[in-house]
């Protein structure tokens, strides 16, 4: 994206005044690593306003805090069920950083860490990973009928099928957050090329709606793979 806007990524000309640039002048941290820890820090900030005076009538933050991942969290019982509250940390973490990244690359001067395949790469794979180990773990040896089916004479063309399928998991999360964030992008640079600031305002409210539902299918979709884990074969 830099190579596209040089003149409005903040933290790439902050990398340069503090000296931390290679000799042609680029950040020695990647973009998406910045944004990504400054995401982290404002989490990080936003999770200690909530918390460091807890009250059982909440106000401000802690109630934005509770509305939020008490929403989240009952929306995934809703869907699987008591174990659903075993991976509530991993789906409330992931939705919620994906939604503040898309959010950050709607303030100028600043880029989405999702508008990155190495961000949502690294989501995906955790993902696959995760719900792997839960069905191991839940079904044992028997987490094999997963990619065999319950028909055997079918298994040796089912298990192929079922691989290619599971590592087309991942790909899919990477690419579709990635191609929608990152394009959104480049429609915003665009704009501010093109249109006064003021006149891309509409735009933002259509952007954040966007940004909310690419993070809650990515939320959505790791759900159901975790689901599925934790489900007998059929």
């Amino acid at each position: 994206m830099s190579e596209i806007a040089p003149h409005v990524v903040l933290l790439e000309k902050l990398m340069g005044v503090l000296g931390l640039v290679d000799e042609a002048g680029h950040s020695l941290i990647p973009q998406h690593i910045l944004y990504t820890w400054l995401v982290m820090i404002i989490l990080i900030v936003l999770g200690w306003f909530g918390t460091r005076r807890l009250s059982l009538v909440p106000k401000g933050v802690q109630n934005f805090l509770e509305v939020l991942i008490g929403g989240i969290e009952d929306f995934i019982v809703e869907n699987m069920g008591e174990q659903g509250r075993k991976v509530c940390p991993l789906l409330m973490c992931i939705f919620i950083f994906i939604l503040f990244s898309n959010f950050i690359g709607l303030v100028p001067g600043c880029n989405a860490p999702t508008a990155n395949l190495n961000t949502n790469a690294a989501m995906a794979i955790s993902v696959f990973i995760f719900y792997n180990l839960i069905g191991i773990k839940e079904h044992g040896i028997k987490y094999i009928k997963h990619f065999t089916g319950s028909i055997p004479w079918l298994a040796p063309l089912m298990f192929p099928l079922e691989i290619l399928s599971h590592l087309a998991r991942p790909l899919s999360l990477t690419v579709r957050l990635f191609g929608n964030i990152f394009g959104e992008e480049l429609v915003l640079i665009l704009f501010f090329f093109l249109l006064p600031v003021i006149a891309t305002l509409p735009i933002y409210f259509l952007y954040m709606m966007a940004d909310t539902i690419q993070a809650f299918i990515f939320f959505m979709l790791s759900m159901i793979y975790l689901k599925m884990a934790y489900e007998e074969s059929h």
